[in-house]
């Protein structure tokens, strides 16, 4: 009987140290790991006049599966210290405010009444580069 619960005692201790192996090994993974994914992640800040495009999450599945789930293109008006973004279209007839993390920047080119602005395309700011 005596050797049985010793047997179960240091069979609960080897677990106890598998697994706080097992949580070492994640921890340090994700510590590795962190890094290389922070370095995908966009800037997200906008400024006035700054030309963006909106996610439509309200596109269901088969209302055109080829159609684009970004629409605009859209001109920052204010930005909200709350991560609010108040746009205005490109012809400025609609304003509205919509959550920052629906927007992202375009990187496209615009035309104005005859005359075409070119905006050079640019590789995206992230948020470690400064």
């Amino acid at each position: 009987m005596e050797t049985t619960g010793t047997n179960r005692v240091n069979g609960l201790h080897e677990l106890e140290e598998f697994q706080f192996q097992a949580f070492e090994s994640a921890r340090l993974y994700k510590e590795r790991m962190k890094p290389m994914h922070d370095k995908h992640i966009l800037d997200r800040n906008f400024k006035p006049g700054e030309i963006v495009l909106l996610y439509n999450s309200r596109l269901r599945l088969f209302t055109g599966k080829l159609k684009s789930r970004w629409s605009g293109p859209f001109r920052v008006v204010q930005m909200f210290s709350s991560g609010a973004v108040e746009i205005e279209s490109e012809d400025g007839t609609n304003k509205f405010t919509v959550n920052g993390k629906r927007l992202k920047h375009y990187l496209g080119m615009t035309e104005e009444k005859g005359d075409s602005i070119v905006i050079k395309l640019e590789d995206p700011q992230y948020t470690n580069e400064e």
